[in-house]
């Protein structure tokens, strides 16, 4: 357990930060589940919009680092790549 203040003070913080990104982790796996229902649905044009309403989300959470920028990438192409073959 933390001794000094300073420590105290760290850990607070600590937890503080980690719920908060929790819950934003957890807005970008909500957003990408969204956009895969809609793909399993097969209807094309509920899926595209899912995307475009995913595709911020997950920029956002990139730059924010809650997520790795590769990883946001790597979801964002996966994630079209089913879209665009759902139009075809």
């Amino acid at each position: 357990m933390a001794n000094s203040a300073q420590a105290r003070k760290r850990a607070r913080q600590s937890e503080k930060r980690r719920s908060h990104n929790a819950s934003l982790r957890s807005l970008v796996r909500t957003n990408i589940k969204n956009v895969l229902a809609a793909v399993k649905t097969g209807d094309a044009e509920q899926a595209r919009e899912a995307y475009s309403k995913a595709v911020p989300v997950i920029d956002r959470m990139a730059d924010k680092g809650i997520i790795h920028k590769n990883k946001a990438a790597r979801h964002k192409s996966r994630l079209n790549a089913q879209v665009k073959a759902l139009a075809a």
